[in-house]
This record gives structure tokens, sequence and C-alpha cells, in this order.
């Protein structure tokens, strides 16, 4: 089965390559939905996958100077520490039982679906907000960045998704002035020590597929190359409502599942009951 693992890289890669998001959104629900993988092993896997992939994003920014550094400490320093305590509540939860299984899958669920709103509103919610977060002081910037850094930290810690669109989306709102370079580069730069810092901690927790991630590599990194030649040539809109659209079945099929599975187990215990 090696080279469908292979091939869904090449083809997240691509996606990755003309979005810039859109890696542990479809990465994670597919490696679940297709191949069987345990939730919690799905996302371990992808946070360490995304990690190498966006250090190589990351630098290139560096590079070409498109990081606002200040966000990206004030995001670090909420979604850090937020990701610490939620892996430690996972670990309380005991990562692997089904407890684990149906939080990790509502919380995919949430994060697929605000991803998908961010994708689809975004103009939206910039012209109706923009002027408003335009008058905000620094300090009050400063402090919201935080808020906003927490709440990635625990959905990137359960889920794997949110580090993309919902990240640009808001430094978009907080940051209205700066340009959209650098709104993207400081998300994949925030994006690393987080995911990082996120993996590792699956990987202690016991649910990291080190073999899984090098296949998903070799398809990913080609891919990432002939998707940003892609880039220019399909319409951004297009492809924001195409992944907009996948994000929202995906999402669907994940809570039906785990909804049959949640009436499946009810209704079990209550025929073992009524025996």
């Amino acid at each position: 089965m090696t080279w469908q693992y292979t091939l869904l890289g090449l083809l997240t890669g691509v996606l990755v390559g003309m979005t810039g998001m859109g890696g542990g959104s479809l990465m994670t629900p597919l490696l679940i939905l297709l191949f069987g993988i345990h939730p919690s092993t799905a996302v371990g896997t992808d946070l360490l996958y995304a990690a190498a992939t966006k250090t190589g994003g990351s630098l290139v920014h560096g590079v070409a100077r498109s990081i606002h550094w200040p966000a990206v400490l004030r995001l670090a320093s909420g979604s850090i520490p937020a990701s610490v305590v939620t892996l430690l509540v996972l670990w309380q939860l005991e990562l692997n039982g089904n407890s684990a299984r149906g939080l990790v899958n509502l919380v995919l669920c949430f994060a697929l679906i605000l991803t998908a709103t961010s994708l689809i509103f975004r103009k939206a919610i910039m012209d109706r907000y923009r002027r408003r977060m335009e008058r905000l002081g620094a300090s009050t910037t400063g402090y919201a960045t935080v808020v906003v850094g927490v709440a990635l930290g625990v959905l990137v810690s359960i889920s794997s998704v949110g580090a993309g669109a919902v990240g640009v989306t808001a430094l978009l709102l907080l940051y209205p002035r700066l340009p959209m370079a650098s709104i993207v580069g400081s998300d994949i730069a925030h994006a690393v020590p987080l995911t990082l810092v996120a993996g590792i901690g699956h990987w202690a927790l016991g649910s990291v597929d080190w073999a899984l991630m090098g296949v998903l590599l070799i398809g990913s990194l080609p891919g990432i190359i002939i998707g940003s030649y892609c880039a220019v040539r399909v319409p951004e809109t297009v492809l924001r409502l195409l992944l907009a659209t996948v994000l929202i079945l995906i999402a669907g099929k994940l809570g039906f599942n785990e909804l049959h599975l949640s009436t499946s187990s009810i209704a079990a215990v209550t025929g073992s009951v009524a025996h």
C-alpha cells in the first residue's frame, strides 16, 4: 500500500503548492477515512510531516524578509503553552482509547468546517471588519494575537488543522496593513514551532508512524514544486472554493461515521443491559 500513501502525499503537496494551505486539512482526514489510520496516529504523523514541509517555506520567506516576527512571537507565546496543556489533557484521556478517537474526530470536523468557512467568506469578513480592526491599539492587537495563538494551539494539537486558512484569516484581520506575502510568511513561520512541539508531544505519546511520514514526504516534496509551478495558472477563487467544498464533504463524512459509531455503541450497551 506504499504507493497509495505516496500518491496522497503527491496530491496534497500539489494542493499546498497551489494554495499555500490544505496540508493538514486534507492529509489527516484522508488518512483516517481512506486508510483506516487511527485518528491520533494520523494527527501525530501529520504534525511532524507539516513541521518538515513548512520549514522549507519558512526559510524562503525568511530570506525574502516577508515574516512579521512580532506577530509570530505573539502567536507562539499563546499557541506553544496551549499545545503543551492540550497534549497533557490528551495523555490523561488515554490517547489510543475510544474517548480520544471521538474527541479527535469531532474537533477535526469543527476545524475543517472553520477552515472551509474562512476560505469561502474571507473577503466578506475582511470587508466587514477591516476598518474596525484598523482602529485597534497596538496593545489590544498584541493581546488578541496571543488569544488567537491559544486557540490555534488547541485546534492544531488535537486535529493538526487550523494553522493554514484560519491562521491567515486571523492575521489579515489583526494586521490589515501588512502585505499578503508577510501574512502568509508569518503564518508559515508560526506553524513550524507549533507543529514541531505538538508533533513531538504526539511522538512521546506513541502516536507517530515514522515510516508513514517518510512515504508521505517522498510524494509531497515534488508535489509542492509542481503545485507552485501551476499556482499562477489557476484562479485563486476557484482553488479556494474547490478546497472549501472538499473540506465540507470530508467533515460531513467524518461526522456521519462518528455518529454511526456512537449510535452503534449505545445500541450495543442497551442490548447487553436488556439481556
